[in-house]
């Protein structure tokens, strides 16, 4: 009988985080929730920031109560988080501001100056990365006359000041890095040409390590106070995507497609090398730094964002709706009747999202949406033609046909979305597990202790510990009508 072997993984969303405890028996993960913390960024004026000391202190929580409920042996640490966002450092190793939310307005007409500069082709000819108005570059960008970016010494992506925080180790993380669009795609390292030719400081970036890697041990004043072990933390697919892609439950080879869900719905496929063609320039697609070498191509689609928001502003005009009364709402309306294209810019900012809906259906000459079943209805049906989209594209891409859709995270509680994306896309879904980010977390882990062999083997400890379930298409002439209309108002842009 194997020795159970522990480790815990922090995972970090744009809306909340959590503390999950992992014990691994050789052949099975079993997980433990310890901590489980809301992500509330703040709006101070016109800025909009992230709470990082406050969630500093949510991980020191998480520690606390994992040592108070008897896991002193856990063997390692390890944190992933959105991608993007950063903070800046002095010489001193002092934080200079809280780090800004990648929905703070200050990048708006980044991208068009970037394009004006060195030209967008340029652009994704280095890095491979798909143009998103919040990428790291262009929030570099429009710091390039900000005091705070000529003081800064260091730049450290989310994970990255984390790491430090408890360790005093300063690194960037590679998968959290490729999100930045400053990395060259091919080589894997900075790309000081970009950064050069768009008047970014080259100097605040620093060493570069790929998952797997010891950051560092936890200091010895962070063990004192939490009563903890000197236990390692380990960069694992710092990125969320990087960990939750690690964990899909596949060991065979055949053509597939993942979606990472939750606030965003990420997806693509796995490949060896990045894709930097015409075609995927065109299609706008991403080549994201995977664990164990592999690059994640994928697009970033608007995900449940769109149904979280209208459920927060119904809730602020006295509205108590859970997600379940949404979906029987949506499930009760009629289907097809209006679409709107999730990733619209109009779509990103935090606010009144029911009336966005409407607009958007309005100025594009459909049927206005009115109570919650069709809004919701609405944003869902339209966010699955949206999978079919990058689907087919990812099709065209390759010259495969995808054989099914693999869906992760915690996006995959609501079943209507399921359902949604096998209809929609007429493919087989594969559902699972819900856990997703935090299990690949927790298996890179385990790789770097030595307890898991490589990725063929985590994927299968992921299948021999999680359920899957499979939704198939239905009604498909109804859904491929309906296909055709949605294709008049969205795009892959």
């Amino acid at each position: 009988m194997a020795e159970n072997s522990k480790v815990l993984a922090f995972d970090f969303g744009a809306s909340s985080g959590r503390a999950m405890l992992f014990t691994f028996d050789g052949t099975q993960l079993t997980i433990e929730e310890m901590h489980r913390f809301s992500n509330d960024p703040v709006m101070v004026g016109d800025s909009f920031h992230w709470d990082v000391l406050r969630l500093f202190h949510e991980i020191k929580i998480g520690i606390l109560k994992t040592i108070n409920a008897g896991h002193q042996d856990i063997l390692s640490i390890g944190i992933d988080t959105w991608g993007v966002d950063f903070g800046l450092f002095d010489q001193k190793g002092r934080l200079l501001g809280n780090p800004y939310h990648y929905r703070d307005t200050r990048t708006n007409g980044m991208e068009e100056q970037a394009d004006r500069e060195v030209g967008k082709a340029y652009i994704f000819d280095h890095t491979g990365i798909q143009f998103n108005f919040f990428n790291t570059l262009f929030q570099l960008m429009a710091m390039r006359d900000d005091a705070t970016l000529n003081m800064a010494d260091k730049l450290l992506f989310m994970p990255d000041i984390f790491n430090y925080f408890l360790t005093g180790e300063m690194k960037n993380e590679y998968t959290e890095a490729s999100t930045s669009q400053l990395l060259d795609a091919k080589n894997k390292v900075w790309d000081t040409e970009l950064m050069e030719k768009l008047q970014i400081p080259t100097h605040v970036f620093g060493e570069l390590i790929q998952p797997g890697t010891v950051v560092g041990y936890l200091t010895d004043a962070l063990c004192d106070e939490l009563g903890c072990p000197k236990v390692p933390v380990i960069a694992v697919g710092s990125h969320d995507t990087a960990s939750a892609v690690a964990s899909v439950p596949v060991t065979e080879s055949y053509p597939y497609a993942y979606i990472s869900t939750g606030t965003w719905a990420l997806m693509g496929t796995e490949l060896d090398a990045p894709e930097i063609s015409e075609a995927s320039y065109r299609y706008n697609f991403t080549n994201e730094g995977g664990v164990c070498g592999k690059i994640r191509f994928l697009k970033n689609i608007m995900g449940l964002w769109i149904v979280q928001e209208c459920k927060r502003q119904w809730e602020r005009e006295g509205k108590s709706l859970t997600f379940n009364d949404l979906e029987q709402a949506a499930r009760a309306s009629k289907p097809y009747q209006s679409f709107i294209d999730p990733d619209d810019q109009s779509f990103a900012p935090p606010g009144n999202m029911p009336k966005r809906i409407r607009t958007y259906c309005e100025k594009t000459g459909q049927p206005v949406p009115q109570t919650e079943g069709e809004i919701i209805r609405c944003a869902m049906e339209s966010l699955a033609f949206k999978c079919r989209m990058v689907a087919e594209a990812l099709e065209d891409v390759q010259g495969k046909t995808l054989e099914a859709v693999h869906m992760l995270g915690g996006g995959i509680k609501d079943t209507m979305f399921c359902e949604f994306v096998a209809c929609a896309t007429g493919k087989r879904v594969l559902a699972g597990p819900v856990e997703a980010t935090s299990t690949g977390n927790a298996l890179l882990q385990l790789m770097a202790l030595g307890k898991v062999s490589d990725i063929t083997d985590a994927r299968r400890v992921v299948r021999a510990s999680f359920p899957v379930k499979a939704y198939e298409p239905k009604e498909k002439e109804a859904w491929e009508q309906a296909y055709e209309r949605y294709k008049k108002i969205a795009s892959l842009s």
